[in-house]
């Protein structure tokens, strides 16, 4: 009887510990970091956008959705490679959702352009939605209608299956900020400053606020 009851308890406390690691485990990830991939043309300008968003932890610039392992820039650009200039959204889920997040992209961006997005033309410069799990596609097939109603145009933006991702050379990531001096055809010239430049003359933010009015989240 003594050896049953020892049973018991053992079997019951492995049970309480299972539990227990379970509910660890689901607090570590409710409280942790998930990842969103998007393509919105010039990766610079995405990652400059969503870095302001709260809860958002980190944007990495790379490129996705193609067949060459490990592409350049110069590979990425020329065409033929197959992938976009794209950004992956590290982010707290306590603060921000997937959904919040997709909302604020395709008011970002001009999704009815399916040849690019603004001054950049080519298939590198298209906008994407790279999913890796069925309730990521449903936030996004979501938010994709909603936009398509808000907008009142069909939005050419594909959701498609998220792929691997490959970082891009170490001066592209948070070049909207950097203070490196480079030579531009307005002069020298800090990252940034080059940045504002390219930004303003390539026409994005005025087609994005011609396009979304008060609805895009970070056009002032």
């Amino acid at each position: 009887m003594g050896l049953r009851r020892r049973t018991i308890k053992a079997g019951a406390l492995a049970i309480l510990i299972a539990v227990g690691i379970g509910v660890e485990v689901n607090q570590a990830k409710a409280a942790g970091t998930e990842t969103l991939t998007v393509a919105g043309g010039c990766f610079w300008c995405v990652e400059a956008d969503f870095e302001k968003v709260e809860g958002v932890k980190e944007v990495v610039s790379g490129y996705t959705g193609g067949t060459v392992k490990n592409p350049t820039y110069k590979q990425v650009v020329g065409g033929g490679t197959g992938h976009y200039e794209a950004v992956e959204i590290m982010y707290d889920p306590a603060k921000v959702s997937a959904r919040e997040l997709y909302d604020l992209f395709f008011r970002s961006v001009d999704p009815t352009d399916a040849g690019g997005q603004f001054c950049d033309r080519g298939d590198s410069y298209r906008t994407a939605i790279f999913v890796s799990d069925p309730a990521e596609k449903a936030a996004a097939n979501a938010a994709k209608a909603e936009a398509e109603k808000a907008l009142g145009q069909q939005i050419v933006t594909p959701i498609l299956e998220a792929g691997p991702f490959y970082e891009a050379e170490a001066y592209h990531q948070d070049y909207y900020k950097g203070d490196k001096l480079i030579l531009t055809r307005f002069g020298p010239k800090s990252q940034a400053a080059a940045y504002e430049r390219y930004r303003t003359a390539c026409g994005r933010d005025a087609r994005v606020k011609a396009l979304w009015g008060q609805a895009a989240p970070f056009v002032n």
